[in-house]
C-alpha cells in the first residue's frame, strides 16, 4: 500500500480512538457539574423518594460507566437521546429527540461559519501575500498591527465594540442576530452581519500571519534565488515559485482554523443571541439538560477532530517525500 494511504488510514484510527477518549472526557465532566435536574425541575420541596423515583424514570439512577457505555452505544447506532426539557413534575412527558433540536440549530450554525469562511480565508490570503510582497514596508507594518490587535482580544469584547459602532452609533447592522427558517436570504445575511464580521476579525489574523510566514521562510530557499538570478519579478516569485510550495502549511493553518470557526461560535452567538448550536448548549446547560449538552459537546469535538485530520492528511499530500518514496 502507498505510504500516504497507510498514514492516512492511521491518522483516521486515531481521530477515531480520540473521539471515543474526548466522549468519556465529555460525559465525565458534564456529570461533575453541580446540580440535579430531577430537583430543579420539582423544587426543593419535593420529597427524596420522589426525586428518586424521578430519576430512575429518567435513567439517572444507574452508575455512571454504565449510562455512558449505553450512550456511546446509542451514539454509535445515530440516536442521540431524547432531552430531559419535555419532561415534567406533574407527570406528562412531551419530550423531544436530541437530533431534531439541533438539526436546525447545527444548520444556522454552519451557516455562520460557511459565510465566515468565504470572507475570512480569501482576505488572509489575501493579507498575508501582499504582506510578503511589500516586506517591511508601510503596509506590512500596518497588517501586522492590525491583525496582532484583533488576535489579542477577546471575541465577546470585539463583539460589544462592533455593536457600540456599528449598531449604537450607527445603525449599520442590527445587534440582535435572530433568524428564522423562513427568512429571506438577504435579510438574513443582514442579521449575521455583526457576528460574521467579529469571527473574521478573529481567524483572519492566525491564517494571514500563517501565510506572511510561510512565504518569507521559502524566500530564503535556493531555487528562489535562482530565480530572481534569471530576472524574474517579486511578485512572480511569490505567485509562481513561493506559493505553491508554501500551500502544506498554509493549507493546515486554514483547516485549524476552520475547526476554531466551528467550535468558537458558541460565545458569538451567545452575545448576539444567534439560534445557533452554540446558544443551545448554553441554554441546556442552564436547564441540566444533559442528553442535550453531551450530544452537542460531542459534535463540536468530532467537528474540530475530523478537521484537524484534514489538516492532516493536506500536510501529508502536499509532502513530496511521500508523495514520490524512493
Amino acid at each position: 500500500m502507498h505510504p500516504v494511504l497507510v498514514t492516512i488510514v492511521k491518522r483516521l484510527l486515531l481521530g477515531l480512538v480520540t473521539l471515543f477518549v474526548v466522549s468519556a472526557i465529555i460525559f465525565s465532566s458534564i456529570s461533575l457539574l453541580p446540580g440535579d435536574f430531577g430537583e430543579a425541575v420539582l423544587g426543593q420541596a419535593a420529597t427524596e423518594d420522589t426525586v428518586a423515583a424521578f430519576r430512575e424514570e429518567l435513567g439517572l439512577d444507574k452508575p455512571a460507566v454504565t449510562r455512558y457505555f449505553d450512550w456511546v452505544k446509542e451514539v454509535a447506532k445515530g440516536n442521540l437521546g431524547t432531552s430531559f426539557s419535555g419532561r415534567s413534575a406533574s407527570g406528562q412527558d412531551r419530550s423531544r429527540s436530541v437530533a431534531g433540536m439541533i438539526a436546525p440549530r447545527l444548520k444556522n450554525t454552519l451557516f455562520l461559519a460557511g459565510i465566515t469562511a468565504l470572507i475570512a480565508v480569501p482576505l488572509a490570503l489575501l493579507l498575508g501575500l501582499t504582506a510578503a510582497l511589500y516586506r517591511n514596508s508601510w503596509y506590512d507594518r500596518a497588517v501586522n498591527v492590525t491583525t496582532l490587535t484583533t488576535i489579542s482580544m477577546p471575541e465577546f469584547f470585539v463583539a460589544y465594540v462592533l455593536i457600540l459602532l456599528l449598531s449604537s452609533l450607527w445603525s449599520v447592522f442590527p445587534s440582535l442576530a435572530t433568524v428564522d427558517a423562513g427568512m429571506a436570504l438577504g435579510e438574513r445575511l443582514n442579521r449575521i452581519a455583526l457576528p460574521a464580521i467579529t469571527l473574521t476579525l478573529v481567524i483572519v489574523a492566525h491564517m494571514m500571519r500563517m501565510t506572511r510566514a510561510a512565504i518569507i521562510n521559502l524566500l530564503a530557499s535556493p531555487y528562489i534565488e535562482m530565480a530572481r538570478l534569471k530576472g524574474a519579478s517579486r511578485s512572480e516569485i511569490i505567485l509562481k515559485h513561493a506559493l505553491p510550495n508554501a500551500w502544506a502549511p498554509i493549507a493546515t493553518v486554514v483547516a485549524f482554523n476552520l475547526a476554531y470557526l466551528v467550535v468558537g461560535v458558541v460565545v458569538v452567538e451567545v452575545v448576539f443571541v444567534y439560534p445557533g448550536i452554540g446558544q443551545l448548549m448554553v441554554d441546556s446547560v442552564s436547564s441540566r439538560d444533559i442528553p442535550v449538552v453531551q450530544a452537542c459537546a460531542l459534535i463540536f469535538a468530532a467537528t474540530y477532530i475530523l478537521l484537524n485530520l484534514i489538516a492532516d492528511v493536506i500536510g501529508i499530500v502536499t509532502n513530496p517525500r511521500l508523495l514520490h518514496p524512493r
